[in-house]
């Protein structure tokens, strides 16, 4: 187990570091270079004079171990729109898409497997066919369009809900917190959770043919006590496997879903800084939500052998 941590912990430096090289690379091979994206309107003299402030002059191996020495001080850099660190701007918006990002995995994963349970122990029935059809619509509704229509349902003509944005000022609590989650976590959340249902239905009914549950049932061991022990457990690798892959994708359509709420997180702060070529905000957001996805894969990989004792890390 502690070799298998350790590779895996070194494999995630090795794959953050070529993160990093990436990055670098994409936001240099920018046409006019990163000066210009900074701003697009400034004389040739000005752009001159930019660059050399920026150091972006210097031979590019010069510059990108600058640019990784500050990284691994937690220095981003300055933000070009607000003129502050971007770490600080970070550090004010993650929280926030972590916040979303949690409650809309709460919703995947309770409604996801509560369906695809259902749905397996319904087999081919209209409970099946009504679960199939949903998972089927939120695989298929693009997300902005999904959050445009429940705002105007729930947030303009019923006004259960508030329209977007979080809570303002000091006077709020959990209620109005979650007043203000309940929508786009449902949209941030939707296709993870349709991919959950089916893998769900498909692992369950897949292990549910096995030998050692007829077994059980023959041996004359309540229902219940089978589909919890035997059936449930026994099924969940590929559903933890679905989870972790769909973990990148909760971030990347926080952009789409943190625009469309106007949540202020650092989904909304990235689009922002690549509608304005704020280029170390757009280098500083990559890589902390490479480091965020790359350590949820790690958590995913160990948690198998919880879940499945046959499965053994070596």
């Amino acid at each position: 187990m502690i070799v298998y941590l350790a590779r895996r912990l070194t494999q995630s430096v090795f794959l953050f570091w070529v993160v990093t090289v990436v990055t670098f690379v994409i936001i240099r091979m920018a046409p006019g270079g990163p000066a210009i994206l900074a701003n697009p309107d400034l004389s040739k003299e000005q752009m001159q004079t930019l660059t050399e402030g920026l150091g972006l002059a210097d031979p590019l191996h010069v510059q990108y171990l600058r640019w990784l020495g500050g990284v691994l001080r937690g220095d981003f850099g300055t933000s070009f729109n607000e003129g502050v660190p971007v770490m600080s701007l970070i550090a004010e918006r993650l929280p926030n898409t972590l916040m979303l990002g949690a409650a809309a995995l709460v919703i995947a994963v309770v409604l996801g497997m509560g369906l695809g349970i259902l749905a397996a122990r319904k087999r081919n029935s209209w409970v099946d066919t009504t679960a199939s059809t949903v998972g089927v619509l939120n695989l298929s509704i693009p997300a902005f369009w999904l959050g445009i229509v429940l705002i105007l349902v729930f947030a303009v003509y019923l006004k259960w809900l508030p329209v977007s944005g979080m809570p303002r000022g000091r006077n709020w609590g959990l209620w109005q917190l979650a007043q203000h989650l309940v929508l786009p976590s449902i949209v941030a959340g939707g296709f993870l959770m349709a991919n959950v249902m089916r893998y769900t239905r498909s692992s369950m009914l897949e292990v549910s043919e096995l030998l050692y549950v007829t077994t059980a049932r023959a041996k004359g061991i309540k229902e219940h006590r089978i589909l919890l022990i035997h059936i449930l457990k026994n099924a969940m690798l590929p559903v933890i496997t679905v989870i972790g892959l769909g973990l990148p994708q909760l971030f990347a359509g926080a952009a789409i879903t943190e625009t469309v709420f106007a949540w202020p997180g650092i989904g909304s702060l990235g689009v922002n800084a690549a509608r304005t070529g704020d280029f170390p905000t757009i280098m500083g957001i990559t890589l902390v939500v490479s480091a965020v996805v790359i350590l949820a894969n790690l958590l995913t990989d160990l948690s198998y052998t919880f879940f499945d004792p046959r499965v053994r890390l070596s």
